[in-house]
């Protein structure tokens, strides 16, 4: 029999893995519609949906490997880099989907957010005033007007796999939509900001690429996230991880 093995869980999701099939489980319905049109909807590879049955979606496991992970090591080719942020761009130019997605939230209520979580993260002595207040600064760059694309808005470099120098598959959509995609150039060189050239080098420079929106959407992703991951059980402040990327920009 098949070990079960818990790739991610916490209050909201899980997500198992027994032998060759995934299972997530997501007590938001609409959560799981917008993975499932998301995955149909997007020209890049996608996990195979097996079934169907709320609150669980079963996919096929995609083969290869991951670039690695927050906090870990980071593998792969320059041409493995480049080759996701090809797959990053050639979802950008898709159509749009006719929903907004994480990286597609209002900059009022983004703005609102920081601010209150800011307030929060000093208030309850998480983390230093000043080290919260220059990356407050930092992403203040990210608070500007973009164009829409189709966005994955959990692109962690975790849910990208490669089977060699080639994309095999992108997994977790359920924050997909549109949004800014340097939102998802973000997320996905998060604590791995060393091959954010190579990422670059695939996706193409003829677009504006700003690298300190880049830079800003990481440190206003990482200052959202600190609480949320503590509460979940989850440890911000190991090495390489968000902690760590907001004290790379003091």
């Amino acid at each position: 029999m098949d070990e079960v093995e818990v790739v991610v869980a916490h209050s909201e999701r899980a997500t198992l893995r027994v032998g060759d099939v995934f299972l997530k489980v997501d007590a938001d319905q609409a959560r799981l519609d917008v993975e499932v049109e998301a995955m149909s909807l997007a020209p890049v590879p996608t996990p195979e949906i097996l079934w169907r049955k709320p609150p669980v979606l079963a996919t096929a496991a995609l083969p290869g490997t991951t670039l690695g992970r927050l906090g870990g090591p980071s593998t792969g080719s320059p041409a493995a880099w480049a080759a996701a942020g090809a797959a990053i761009r050639k979802l950008h130019d898709a159509p749009l989907p006719p929903w907004t997605g994480r990286a597609g939230r209002s900059i009022d209520a983004l703005t609102k957010e920081l601010d209150d979580e800011c307030e929060l993260l000093v208030t309850n002595g998480v983390l230093p005033a000043d080290l919260v207040a220059r990356n407050r600064q930092v992403a203040e760059a990210a608070l500007r007007p973009w164009t829409p694309a189709f966005t994955h808005g959990d692109l962690q470099i975790a849910h990208v796999f490669l089977d060699g120098d080639e994309v095999a598959g992108i997994i977790d959509w359920s924050e997909a939509g549109q949004g800014d995609p340097l939102y998802d150039l973000a997320t996905f060189t998060l604590g791995h900001e060393e091959h954010l050239d190579d990422v670059i080098a695939g996706y193409g420079t003829d677009i504006d690429l700003d690298l300190d929106v880049i830079h800003a959407w990481s440190s206003l992703r990482s200052l959202l996230a600190v609480r949320s991951l503590i509460e979940q059980g989850f440890d911000p402040f190991a090495p390489g991880c968000e902690v760590d990327v907001l004290r790379s920009r003091m």
